[in-house]
């Protein structure tokens, strides 16, 4: 071997030894960039849960929140949102005595998280559509039916009361929770409206002529007392009238006519005696 074989020796390993560690970096890269695009891991948000896939099989295990691991291509991860969510349905009934009702009735409700994965295989996620609003209406329905249209308005509570047992026990069929339940509102015909409103003016005006004949009447038997009371004072009072009692008040009239007078003896023209009440009976006593 020359000199110059020797050197291209040692160029050759040189250019090798620079060019190995960006080799290594670049294999490296390419393993991290594949590692990226697989994404073995997932993430399950608050008040999420992990619906876990193996090609496409839903499986027993539900994924809490926090970070977990998959196998790439195999397993793919869906997330469900098990947070309380509001719902409201517009829903037409007919009471029990046929009146047309229209109500707004609004719901809260979750999914049950360790249910999570039923719910996604036999519903999927829009189970909105598919499962409450049926639900709603199928319940407003039937409870509606059991009540006059009356009864709805004056007995409000039992009907959202009996509304919302029933809606629970159908959506828990589902792996469904009911949180709350609230009717929004109940709206009737403009003709039943106009009905109710005549029935509360007449039980007024039929009130108020009550209280009315109530207070004529007390006031006719307060006048009929006084008066029983003012005759049997003077049936009293005549009972008790004697010839004593008769002289003794001309008696206190004639001393109270004395009191009064100022001592000028009255002027008569004419002549004549000169008067003086009641002291010729007073000299006689």
């Amino acid at each position: 071997m020359d000199e110059r074989d020797v050197y291209r020796a040692k160029d050759a390993m040189q250019s090798a030894m620079k060019k190995g560690p960006m080799r290594v970096a670049l294999i490296i890269g390419a393993i991290l960039m594949f590692f990226m695009f697989l994404q073995p891991w997932v993430q399950i948000g608050a008040g999420q849960r992990g619906v876990v896939l193996d090609f496409g099989a839903v499986q027993k295990d539900v994924l809490g929140e926090g970070l977990h691991f998959r196998v790439p291509v195999m397993q793919e991860i869906v997330r469900m949102d098990v947070k309380v969510q509001k719902a409201e349905t517009a829903a037409a009934a007919a009471s029990a005595d046929l009146q047309d009702v229209s109500s707004t009735v609004a719901i809260n409700y979750h999914i049950i998280p360790d249910k999570a994965n039923i719910v996604y295989q036999s519903i999927g996620i829009h189970f909105k559509e598919r499962i409450i609003d049926p639900a709603v209406l199928e319940v407003v329905k039937a409870v509606t039916a059991k009540y006059s249209a009356e009864e709805l308005i004056t007995k409000r509570p039992a009907v959202s009361d009996a509304m919302k047992l029933s809606l629970t026990e159908r959506l828990l069929a589902h792996n469904m929770a009911v949180d709350a339940f609230s009717i929004v509102g109940f709206s009737f015909s403009k003709i039943f409206m106009e009905a109710i409103e005549s029935k509360q003016t007449a039980e007024q005006l039929a009130l108020k002529a009550k209280r009315d004949l109530d207070r004529i009447k007390i006031e006719a038997e307060q006048t009929i007392t006084a008066a029983r009371a003012e005759a049997e004072s003077l049936r009293l009072q005549r009972a008790n009238i004697s010839p004593d009692l008769i002289e003794l008040r001309k008696i206190e009239a004639n001393l109270k006519a004395i009191d009064k007078w100022n001592g000028i003896l009255p002027q008569v023209t004419g002549g004549g005696a000169v008067p003086f009440i009641g002291v010729g009976d007073i000299q006689k006593r």
